[in-house]
């Protein structure tokens, strides 16, 4: 596939996976709308990408929690005369505890960013892909997403919203020439767990579970090409991935947080 004058439109861009994707996306020679909230590290980075890789890369600061973003970053693409070939839904966060954190404005405010921004930004983009003929859309799941576990109760389920979106999305649009895939890591070896304060639990867990987040963009960036509307990133996951789903043994990987 040639990425000749095509953009690729990256949420969560400055850092994680995200600054991964990119950085990944530019190598191919994707030109880069880069989308995070802070508008100083979005500058940094596409200019420090568009001087390695010889591409055009600009920064749109937007928080996809405000539900007016998705429309106002869509019309500044537009006003630019920018098309995009490429979506990546990246951005997100650990979130809230469901039961515990008594602010509903802070839970809906996540919902916002992890599921509705996504569809909104589907909603958007997909389209003109569609009207084209060509597009690619990888949305950032979990494995969070494919087994129920005890615990907050928000940052699973959003995922498993994700990918069931996904799975829709590839089945309607993939006739038109649009691609589009739920990327599922498992632990990676990024800045998220640092921001979560889950620094403890990371340290606790063993070396053999965790993926660094060019092993987890460059599987990603490939299944989307060869059509996989679900794919469990790194050995071990896709090993336990179908086990996950299976009715005989998805029980016994079901976990509790004591509550």
């Amino acid at each position: 596939m040639s990425a000749e004058k095509r953009t690729a439109l990256i949420t969560g861009a400055t850092a994680g996976l995200g600054k991964e994707f990119a950085r990944q996306l530019a190598a191919q020679g994707y030109n880069l709308v880069l989308v995070a909230r802070s508008e100083g590290a979005l500058n940094d980075t596409a200019q420090a990408l568009a001087t390695e890789f010889g591409v055009q890369a600009r920064g749109i600061a937007a928080d996809l929690s405000d539900p007016a973003a998705p429309r106002a970053l869509f019309d500044a693409v537009q006003a630019e005369g920018i098309q995009v070939d490429y979506l990546v839904n990246n951005a997100g966060i650990a979130g809230p505890n469901l039961l515990d954190e008594g602010d509903w404005g802070e839970q809906a405010a996540f919902y916002q960013l992890m599921m509705i921004s996504i569809a909104d930004l589907c909603h958007l983009f997909v389209p003109p892909m569609q009207a084209r003929g060509f597009g690619r859309v990888l949305n950032v799941a979990s494995m969070a997403g494919r087994i129920a576990r005890g615990g907050g109760c928000n940052y699973g389920p959003t995922k498993a919203w994700v990918i069931a979106l996904s799975e829709e999305l590839a089945n309607t649009v993939g006739k038109d020439g649009v691609k589009v895939s739920a990327l599922c890591p498992g632990f990676t070896h990024t800045e998220f767990h640092e921001r979560a304060g889950l620094m403890d639990m990371k340290n606790s867990m063993p070396n053999w579970m965790w993926y660094d987040a060019e092993t987890v963009v460059r599987e990603g960036l490939a299944a989307v090409e060869r059509g996989k509307a679900v794919y469990a990133s790194g050995r071990l996951y896709r090993l336990l991935d179908p086990l996950f789903q299976s009715v005989w043994t998805r029980r016994l990987f079901s976990v509790s947080d004591g509550r």
